[in-house]
């Protein structure tokens, strides 16, 4: 009933991620499209979860990227230097002077409210990140050498490019080679995908990265369109569709896949852009474990809190070796996560020990 895991001592990092960090562009309360101003900061689904276990956790975590070297590029550095997790792997192109060739990827944001749904508009073409390819990065060094216990990458990063693609198998392989833990956020985004060969494509990346994956995260939707699985005899008319559906899913999942040790997903019902019903649900060794229930929780900025989810998961695990704690970590985690702005988790281990326990809103002094 446990993961097998490599000793802390052992490695030099507790965590890697894989993955683009963007410069989120932030209009607040206001819409893009009207913006003056715009507070940044910095976010990708892969490296959240680095973020997420260094500030939040105290875990020793990286990330592998790559940023083009100008004010940019140092300007997102930077943000990642203020989160604690190591940039020992990011990679440094030369800027051409206009971005004609290689740039650094923005993110425009809006949070939404009530009816309105939050909005995201990625400026992401021709990154350095998108650019990275296979050869980029010396794995044998990073899994062999100096050790690491849980490597992270993510459908969004997969789907940038295809030299991405294959970059992530690469990486994969060679985590599965050196007995780090290695965990998949499927996150399937159809504009991402839809130039690049839409749907089909996606499966078949997606499809060969998942036979290495000890611990897979996704939604029904996530595993539908980007693992092609399909289930039946499940009444839509439901309000715990979701649990059915994951529950189907996975047991058709790991029939196929059995590399899979652990499968994971939020379960979000939207009430509306500032009130969702909000919980997780986790499958290991044959057994399902749901976290406590957050109904009716209010939602500040909704944006990386799948990835805040992923990250407590990580942590119930590499900490405690545990699927019940690794699914209440994850969604107090993310729950917290989504009642602050930007991408990034603000919250302490204290506050998602407290929210696990049952604590209230009631004002700390």
């Amino acid at each position: 009933m446990s993961l097998t895991l490599k000793p802390a001592n052992t490695c030099a990092f507790d965590q890697l991620s894989l993955g683009e960090v963007m410069l989120r562009l932030d209009p607040g309360e206001g819409r893009i499209r009207t913006a003056r101003e715009f507070k940044v900061w910095e976010g990708g689904g892969e490296y959240n979860t680095s973020r997420g276990l260094r500030k939040c956790f105290g875990l020793k975590t990286a990330v592998a990227t790559a940023f083009v070297d100008n004010e940019v590029g140092h300007l997102v550095e930077d943000f990642i230097m203020q989160g604690g997790v190591a940039t020992d792997f990011i990679q440094w192109r030369e800027d051409d002077g206009i971005g004609r060739t290689v740039r650094n990827g923005l993110n425009f944001t809006e949070r939404g409210f009530g009816v309105r749904g939050a909005v995201g508009n990625p400026d992401r073409g021709n990154t350095a990140a998108s650019q990275l390819k296979p050869g980029d990065f010396d794995w044998e060094h990073i899994f062999g050498k100096l050790g690491v216990r849980w490597f992270h990458s993510g459908g969004i990063f997969a789907a940038l490019s295809a030299t991405t693609a294959a970059l992530t198998v690469e990486a994969v392989k060679a985590a599965k080679k050196h007995g780090t833990m290695i965990s998949y956020d499927l996150n399937y985004r159809p504009s991402l995908w839809k130039t690049i060969g839409g749907l089909k494509k996606a499966q078949e990346i997606n499809r060969e990265i998942a036979q290495y994956v000890d611990v897979m995260i996704g939604n029904e939707e996530d595993f539908t369109a980007s693992l092609g699985f399909e289930v039946k005899g499940v009444d839509h008319s439901l309000s715990h569709i979701e649990t059915d559906a994951f529950k189907g899913m996975i047991e058709t999942a790991v029939k196929e896949f059995p590399n899979f040790k652990v499968a994971a997903t939020t379960l979000r019902q939207v009430i509306s852009a500032t009130v969702n019903d909000w919980s997780a649900i986790l499958w290991h060794d044959g057994m399902f474990y749901e976290s406590r229930q957050y109904a009716g929780l209010e939602i500040l900025d909704r944006v990386g809190g799948g990835d805040s989810f992923a990250s407590g998961l990580q942590f119930g695990f590499l900490q405690f070796n545990d699927p019940q704690k690794a699914v209440d970590y994850g969604a107090a985690h993310g729950a917290l996560a989504s009642t602050t702005p930007g991408d990034t988790s603000m919250a302490t281990r204290k506050e998602v020990e407290k929210q696990i326990s049952g604590g209230g809103a009631r004002v700390v002094r």
